[in-house]
Order: structure tokens, then C-alpha cells, then sequence
């Protein structure tokens, strides 16, 4: 079949919307015709490059990058099933998890869903057979992000990759759940593993970071500080449970020690758009004795320089915590996250700034790049 779908060519290039061919969906893969899709900072790292691979290791792996579907928020509806899929059927509401989910693996079955092996092919481009079922009108393959490319009306993918939901849930905040609001709740509950009275700093209130303060929030913390250069980022986060807000480390480490007389803070969460090693020391030095540092953010794949003090982290008992789709268990917490929406408990309708056409990707990017917007959505037709 023919579906539109927004293709990156390459970095520092625009999405470009055209017509793409979709190969039906193969043994244990779904056709789904997307209603929503979230647009994420991590698809971001495409376009500035920070995720690119050199072609000799690609060419070595048999991997394929541009040109690529990006997207891996999608809400949707299944309308077609390949061959050996039982748990899913046509009319069922879906949402995508960009990390899948075997259930047999170590991982997955030590409750690590977030670690499947299966992860080992998300920047393939391609389905877990090595294959491609996107192809532009020339016949050529075209990579997906994750093996979704939820920036397109249709998209085959592995029944791995999808979570069933009730078929009341709102797609449009749905598709959500599906990467910054699990990755930032779970920072916060899993990773940082907050409790109740603890002082905790997100650094970075976007997508990402502002699901992690209402993961703090709802944890119980007593203090739960944003700290974001952007203005309007640094008033939303009061909207999902923060109580105070800094625009700078400085800032933020001189209200730190006014509020905990210099104890410092018992958890910090890195959520910010791009994770840089320089800054990891000054963010260190806001942790408290015993305290910890979790590490949700992506940095470019080439950088391995940090600045961080060895000898405060040893002698003030600090740990580093790295952290993917936040620790979660798609399975589990795709489907809690909206029972938590459901009963009022969840904000994610105000986590949703602007809503754009499939055309309007490039303006929707350029409004989170400026600061605009704390979440857009793609709303697909009908």
C-alpha cells in the first residue's frame, strides 16, 4: 500500500513529506494506521547528528540510518495482522513502546522489559529480521526510527513494539506514554527511586523532564526544583508539581542551599535535550552525601570527555545512574500510566502545547527548539 510519511534524508536537513510504499506486515508484525504521534526530542538527534554512525560500521553491521521515518510516539489502530499474531487483532487500539518487549529474554524476564535483547536493533533502521517494509516509490529502503516511523499515516511493525490499550483512551495523549511521559515518570520513581520528603532537581523540564517532577511530585518529594533556561518551561513545571524553579546551576545551588541550610539535594535527574559530559561535575556538585544522579538525557554518540570531581564521588558516597524509557516496563507501565490519566492522578492533556499536520513537522520542531512548546503532537486526518 501507499502511505504519506515525513522522511529525514539526512542531518541538518528538513523532514520532507512524500508518498512512501508499505510492504504488508510479516509473521508476528501489525499494519497500523497511526491517529497521533508525539514529537520527541530523541528523534531530534537525527537531525543534529548526534545519533549518526559512520557508514563503514553501518555498511559492516548491515544497518541503515538515512533516509529515515523518524517517530516513536505513535497512538493508532491495528488494521491488519501478519501471520502468528494472537495477541493483537484488527480494531485494537495500540500504542507504540520504543523499546520492545519479548518477554523471554533475561532481561525481560528478570523484569527488565526496558533491556530486552531486542533493543539490540533499534538503530538498525530495520525490522528484527534485517529487512525493510518502508521503500520509497523507486523501490529503495527507508530506515525507521526504532523500527516504528510513527511520522507517517501507516506503519508495520513488530507486535514487540506495541502496547494494547481501552479503546476509549484519547490516542492523541496516549501516544504519549509511549516514550517522554514513561521515560521521565520513571526517572523519577524507578531510577531516582524518590521518596517521600526528598529534595529533587530535574534539570530540564521538556517533554521529558517535565513528566520526571510530576514522578517527583507524586512520590512524594517535599522539595521538587525545575531547573530550565527557558521561562515559559520554568512556569509550566509549577502546573505538574514543581515548587520552585532556577534558570541556572548558580541559581539553583544558591536556592538549594537556602532550602536544605547546604545539605544539598537527595536526587538530581538529568533530562535536559542534549546530555553534555562537561557539565555532569556541576550538576554532581548539587548532590547530596548518599545521594544520587540520574542520567536520563542523550548525549552524542561520539562524547566520551566528562567532568566529574572521582574524589567527591567516592568520599561523599554519590552514585551515577544511567537510565533508559526510565527504567520502566513498557508492559506493565504503559498500561498504569493511563489508569493514573484515567482516574485524574496524570496531567497529559497539559502537557500538549500545539498540535501540527504530518506538513507542519519542521514548524513543530523549530517551536520546540525555541522553547515554544512543552510537547507537540502530530494529528493525523481522520
Amino acid at each position: 500500500m501507499r502511505t504519506k510519511a515525513a522522511v529525514l534524508y539526512g542531518p541538518h536537513t528538513e523532514y520532507v513529506i512524500e508518498e512512501i510504499e508499505l510492504d504488508p506486515p510479516k509473521a508476528n508484525e501489525v499494519l497500523v494506521k497511526f491517529a497521533a504521534s508525539g514529537m520527541c526530542h530523541s528523534d531530534e538527534h537525527m537531525v543534529t547528528g548526534d545519533m549518526a554512525m559512520d557508514q563503514s560500521i553501518l555498511d559492516m553491521l548491515g544497518w541503515q540510518q538515512y533516509p529515515i521515518i523518524m517517530g516513536h510516539e505513535g497512538g493508532g489502530v491495528v488494521i491488519e495482522v501478519g501471520p502468528g499474531v494472537t495477541d493483537l487483532a484488527v480494531g485494537d487500539h495500540v500504542v507504540t513502546s520504543f523499546v520492545p518487549s519479548c518477554g523471554r529474554c533475561p532481561s525481560c524476564a528478570s523484569g527488565h522489559q526496558n533491556l530486552c535483547d531486542n533493543g539490540a536493533h533499534l538503530l538498525s533502521g530495520r525490522q528484527a529480521d534485517g529487512t525493510s517494509r518502508h521503500h520509497s516509490l523507486d523501490g529503495k529502503d527507508i530506515a525507521t526510527m526504532c523500527c516504528l516511523g510513527t511520522f507517517a499515516e501507516h506503519s508495520v511493525m513488530n507486535i514487540n513494539s506495541l502496547v494494547k490499550i481501552e479503546p476509549d483512551l484519547p490516542l492523541d495523549k496516549a501516544c504519549l506514554v509511549a516514550c517522554g511521559v514513561t521515560t521521565g515518570w520513571g526517572s523519577a520513581t524507578y531510577a531516582a527511586d524518590v521518596s517521600p520528603g526528598e529534595t529533587v532537581i530535574v534539570i530540564g523540564t521538556g517533554g521529558i523532564g517535565m513528566n520526571a517532577v510530576q514522578g517527583a511530585h507524586l512520590a512524594g518529594a517535599r522539595y521538587v526544583i525545575a531547573l530550565d533556561p527557558v521561562e515559559f518551561k520554568r512556569e509550566q513545571a509549577q502546573k505538574f508539581g514543581a515548587t520552585h524553579a532556577a534558570a541556572s546551576v548558580e541559581e539553583c545551588q544558591a536556592l538549594l542551599a537556602e532550602l536544605t541550610w547546604g545539605r544539598n539535594a537527595d536526587k538530581v535527574i538529568v533530562t535536559t535535550g542534549e546530555g553534555k559530559g562537561a557539565d555532569l561535575g556541576s550538576y554532581m556538585s548539587m548532590v547530596s552525601k548518599g545521594g544520587k544522579l540520574v542520567y536520563t538525557a542523550v548525549a552524542n554518540m561520539a562524547d566520551n570527555e566528562v567532568n566529574l570531581n572521582l574524589f567527591d564521588l567516592a568520599m561523599q558516597q554519590k552514585s551515577i545512574v544511567g537510565t533508559i524509557f526510565g527504567s520502566a516496563n513498557p508492559r506493565y507501565d504503559i498500561p498504569k500510566l493511563l489508569g493514573l490519566y484515567r482516574s485524574g492522578h496524570l496531567k497529559l492533556d497539559e502537557l500538549v502545547t500545539k498540535t501540527y499536520s504530518l506538513e507542519q513537522i519542521n514548524d513543530g520542531y523549530q517551536d520546540m527548539r525555541d522553547g515554544k512548546n512543552i510537547r507537540g503532537v502530530i494529528i493525523y486526518g481522520d
